[in-house]
């Protein structure tokens, strides 16, 4: 169904009830007719306004918030008040709110979840609903639902264990699948799986929402998340379930279990995987080096990490190598060291990619000693690429590769300035938070950003348009080579390794099909390809604007 003309719409509510439904209300924006048909003549001003006009008052009080928090909670409270005009706000505004509502600033407000709580939006569910879960997922009022988000807030970004607190993150990533790629919002879920947490100030936190308590583990966090994941297949059949920030020692197994199993991925290892390839494939163009020929050294060895590696190497041998010749071009540092066979404990996740080489503990040595031609930062750890590694790295290759990916902005490796100033603006930059311009002898560079929100809305809407059954490793690089198809000659030339986000809706439309293309060649969609795939996708994304009622 299109969800783009504006078009009459039946409802059940009226007067107050009505204007209390954010999927239903328009404020202002009621005409005289509908006032008087649905019982809210009186209730509101007078004047019936545009959207537009709405709009323009949004964004008067939105840059009269005095900081980035105020201007997180002003936008929450429109997202509960009128969730059309929220997403109207959101999709024309797109370079300058996705910070706000994103990374960075969603970290911070994760934090601060139980102390800045107005109103509930998604479910929580906890470790008490144990044995009834399938009935509280009856609960959620919408009866379509075609992607779930879910965390248990154990890694929220690089902030670590957040509990319930790390409901921001399932709401944000689902304001993303709406904005960046026209999910209907009603189609949306998110949800906090509540197994308890291992932070003690949040446990001393006499406004913390979550349950105070430690997390469960071992075989009664598996029979939870599975009792979980078998209630989604039954309550909501068709729906993509995305696993959002859980720890490396569950992230990476229950990804291995599942995936062959239902409709599911993992956006921190698969997500940011093909985001990552989008960026390598644009730095090629740049740097001359194809793919193939490309020597990876990853700083920090999590699930970010991992996915990257595994996404390269699939695309690496896309392009004619050998599965080993792949990953021995992608090699490992963290906080041990080099990642080599002979280190004893080496954990199973790292395993594949430990090298036949002697240890070296330092980042300089190691860049000395491999030579690598792009490093990217998956640590947690601000400012590990300083002046000497960036200038080590601009000793030995032209155009060093430098991807500073951790989040938010306050744990990445590197600013932009300081990659560019210290390469002699030879570096070809991206990071995880956005950084703005940088004027550097008498050139203005564009960083990008590595913002999984180019890659996972896109293959949402693929897989929801193609009611795809499973989502496969050949999807994301199918997304992550549409993506870097999407960066032009011009972004290249600004420095820039994706497109900017102004262009995120079409390119989400490119990617989704490219996806989609990919379910029906694999047989893995629930039914006959359409004649025109990307006119099919095209037409089922939403578009914010107002129903009439009357």
């Amino acid at each position: 169904m299109t969800m783009n003309a504006t078009k009459d719409m039946k409802i059940n509510l009226r007067g107050e009830e009505l204007l209390h439904d954010p999927t239903l209300n328009k404020g202002t924006a009621f005409t005289e007719a509908e006032r008087e048909a649905l019982g809210i003549h009186g209730l509101l001003p007078p004047r019936v306004c545009t959207q537009g006009e709405q709009v323009r008052r949004v964004m008067e009080n939105y840059h009269s918030k005095p900081n980035d928090m105020e201007k997180f909670v002003y936008l929450t409270a429109l997202h509960d008040r009128n969730e059309t005009l929220y997403f109207r706000v959101l999709m024309d505004n797109m370079e300058e709110m996705m910070p706000i509502v994103y990374t960075p600033t969603v970290g911070k407000a994760c934090q601060s979840y139980g102390h800045i709580f107005r109103r509930a939006r998604g479910m929580f569910i906890s470790k008490w609903d144990r044995g009834r879960i399938r009935q509280v997922l009856r609960n959620w009022p919408a009866p379509e639902v075609g992607v779930i988000v879910v965390t248990d807030g154990e890694r929220i970004l690089g902030l670590g264990d957040l509990g319930a607190n790390g409901m921001g993150i399932p709401i944000g990533k689902l304001s993303l699948y709406t904005a960046c790629a026209g999910v209907p919002p009603t189609q949306c879920l998110p949800i906090t799986l509540d197994v308890g947490t291992e932070n003690t100030d949040l446990i001393e936190d006499p406004l913390y929402l979550g349950i105070s308590q430690p997390r469960l583990r071992g075989e009664e966090y598996d029979e939870f998340i599975d009792e979980f994941v078998t209630a989604v297949q039954e309550v909501f059949p068709h729906a993509v379930l995305q696993f959002e920030d859980f720890a490396n020692v569950n992230a990476f197994r229950l990804l291995r279990k599942y995936r062959d199993r239902v409709c599911t991925f993992n956006d921190d290892i698969q997500g940011t995987g093909a985001v990552t390839l989008a960026g390598l494939l644009s730095a090629a163009r740049i740097t001359g080096t194809p793919l193939h020929e490309q020597k990876v050294l990853f700083v920090g060895a999590g699930e970010a990490g991992i996915g990257i590696a595994d996404t390269i190497v699939a695309a690496m041998m896309e392009e004619g190598l050998r599965r080993h010749e792949a990953m021995s071009r992608c090699w490992f540092l963290d906080s041990k060291g080099l990642v080599v066979r002979d280190r004893p404990g080496l954990e199973s996740h790292k395993k594949p990619y430990a090298q036949a080489h002697e240890p070296v503990a330092d980042l300089k040595s190691v860049i000395e000693e491999i030579r690598p031609t792009a490093i990217i930062g998956v640590s947690g750890r601000p400012q590990t690429f300083t002046r000497e590694i960036l200038s080590t790295m601009a000793a030995i290759r032209e155009r060093p590769i430098v991807f500073a990916l951790s989040n938010p902005t306050s744990k990445s490796e590197c600013t932009a300035t300081q990659a560019y100033r210290w390469t002699a603006g030879r570096a070809v930059f991206a990071s995880g938070s956005p950084f703005p311009a940088v004027e550097f002898d008498n050139r203005v560079f564009v960083p990008g950003q590595g913002n999984n929100a180019y890659i996972f809305p896109g293959v949402g809407l693929g897989v929801i348009a193609s009611r795809a059954r499973r989502v496969t490793d050949e999807m994301f690089l199918a997304a992550a080579r549409a993506l870097a198809d999407a960066t032009s000659e011009h972004d290249l030339a600004l420095g820039r390794v994706y497109p900017p986000l102004r262009r995120i809706r079409e390119v989400s439309a490119s990617i989704a099909t490219a996806v989609a293309r990919v379910a029906y060649a694999r047989d893995l969609a629930g039914g006959p390809e359409p004649a025109d795939l990307e006119r099919h996708v095209r037409e089922g994304m939403y578009e914010p604007v107002y129903r009439r009622y009357v």
